[in-house]
């Protein structure tokens, strides 16, 4: 059987190595401008640095490049993807096809990873980006276990499913939150995700919070609830999925770092024997549950809730 990969995404060059001594085999990093949704900003220095130390450990990096592309920002995608070929990043995350244009102009040969967030959804669609470059497919996290697994039998190339972390409920490239404050004749300045992590929405008739920040993609909005299967993961395990993902976005670097050695715990368990991941999964579940935050209730998303079609 083979041992899925643990990814994870770094707040800081820092942060990266005390995630490798957590038993990390994979690093997603990046900058804005090019990627959604990270949990920290990595300029091209840094990246550099950071895939210095990743490979020294024998590890895997790979760059987020998964934002939308208005014209304004397109002829920076070949220069930028010239300087990640120099690096010998292993992955470049991408939901936009102008990626793959740009890939060809630069003669790039760094695999693919097709991330399209919610409508990553079936085999079809993996397969048919994977015709055009693309190594891995990123499911979307609004999918059951059942269609998870369906979709890794079919496919042609590796998945990667979210197995902790937020899942992002809404985009907009719009800049709502200064526009609201605007509205209320209140400056406001675009707030970094390290400003914004006490932001939220919140909904009185559900009793939910929202986290909520403004950056260059625009405005994201999150669930109210963490995901966390670790005491779920039998079936991925199963199935071969091919990539565990934590999503530490708006996390502290310790909680990262626990969470994540919790997992490589699992992990390693399991390819043990299932026995022994049986044996220690809910122990792991009340360990992350002592450190989790109380305003982020952990579930285990839509992996067990009904598809209606």
């Amino acid at each position: 059987m083979k041992k899925p990969e643990l990814l994870v995404t770094p707040h800081s060059v820092e942060h990266v190595a005390r995630l490798i001594e957590a038993g990390a085999d994979a690093f997603l990093i990046g900058e804005q401008k090019f990627g959604l949704r990270l949990a920290g900003e990595f300029s091209i220095e840094e990246v550099a640095e950071a895939t210095k130390m990743i490979h020294a450990a024998g590890k895997k990096v790979y760059v987020a490049m998964n934002a939308i592309y208005h014209n304004d920002r397109v002829d920076d995608l070949a220069p930028y993807m010239e300087k990640l070929t120099e690096l010998h990043v292993d992955g470049i995350v991408f939901g936009d096809p102008a990626v793959i244009i740009a890939r060809r102009e630069a003669n790039c040969e760094i695999p693919l990873h097709w991330d399209a967030e919610t409508i990553s959804t079936n085999w079809f669609q993996a397969n048919y980006w994977g015709k055009r470059g693309a190594t891995r497919a990123y499911l979307a996290r609004e999918l059951s276990m059942e269609e998870v697994v369906e979709i890794k039998e079919n496919a042609e190339v590796e998945i990667e499913v979210l197995v902790h972390g937020m899942t992002c409920m809404f985009q907009s490239k719009r800049p709502l939150l200064g526009n609201y404050f605007l509205f209320q004749d209140k400056a406001m300045e675009v707030e970094n995700r390290k400003e914004a992590k006490n932001m939220f929405l919140h909904d009185k008739e559900r009793e939910n919070k929202y986290p909520i920040y403004e950056d260059l993609n625009g405005t994201h909005i999150y669930s109210p609830n963490d995901v966390c299967i670790i005491d779920e993961l039998n079936e991925l395990f199963e199935a071969g999925v091919d990539s565990f993902k934590f999503d530490s976005v708006l996390c502290t670097d310790d909680y990262a770092v626990e969470v994540t050695a919790c997992y490589r715990q699992a992990i390693d368990a399991y390819m043990e024997s299932e026995d022994a991941y049986e044996d220690i999964k809910q122990d792991l579940l009340e360990k992350i549950e002592e450190i989790q935050p109380e305003l982020r209730p952990l579930d285990t998303g839509f992996y067990f809730k009904e598809t209606v079609y």
